[in-house]
């Protein structure tokens, strides 16, 4: 996925998936910095893998330098009580088995009523509503995409950790192809090409 702010290619979010038997590994980085003025205004280095057994997660870690401020997440299934046992910047703890890692690749994020920051390891409770189909054009291409929105359950959290996202997903393949927000100015992802080897 491509990443724009206000119109301008600023960086990228790639997921690499690796199946071996009935594990399947997706490794994630994410890079891209905002300048102002030729000065760094924001910017994220991070890389994560999630690893899921028989298509279940079973565990989860990233590492992200967020404006030089460093953030992790280590999230492992604790098989004898059936949860997420969390250690992360923000939230150390334990989440059920609902819970989903809130990276775009994953459709069911759409269907999910609590995410878990790949950034942070915070625990968000979220509503999703389906808005509709729209035709929208990617890299010259068209598709007939159904269009979500995705809110923090919690009206009154502070701004910077609201969830308000637009979601466009490809309904045959379950691919999100765009993502859309607004935070300090016009924020899109939006999904370049999906190479199968």
């Amino acid at each position: 996925m491509e990443i724009f702010k206000d119109g301008k290619n600023i960086g990228y979010c790639n997921y690499e998936f690796t199946k071996n038997g009935d594990s399947i590994k997706i490794y994630n980085e994410t890079n891209f910095e905002v300048k102002l003025l030729g000065i760094k205004v924001f910017s994220i280095n991070s890389v994560g893998t999630e690893i899921y057994k028989n298509n279940k997660l079973f565990s989860f870690n990233s590492n992200t330098l967020q404006n030089d401020k460093k953030k992790f997440v280590n999230l492992i299934l604790n098989e004898n009580e059936d949860v997420f046992d969390i250690k992360g910047s923000s939230y150390t703890g334990k989440a059920n088995r609902n819970h989903i890692i809130g990276n775009w690749w994953n459709h069911k994020i759409l269907e999910s009523e609590n995410q878990i920051s790949p950034l942070s390891g915070s625990v968000k409770d979220q509503v999703v509503n389906f808005l509709g189909k729209e035709k929208i054009q990617i890299y010259g291409k068209e598709y007939l995409a159904h269009k979500f929105s995705l809110k923090s359950k919690d009206e009154n959290i502070s701004e910077n950790k609201k969830l308000d996202f637009e979601i466009w997903l490809e309904p045959k393949q379950n691919l999100i192809l765009k993502v859309k927000y607004n935070r300090m100015g016009s924020w899109e992802y939006i999904l370049k090409n999906v190479i199968v080897n």
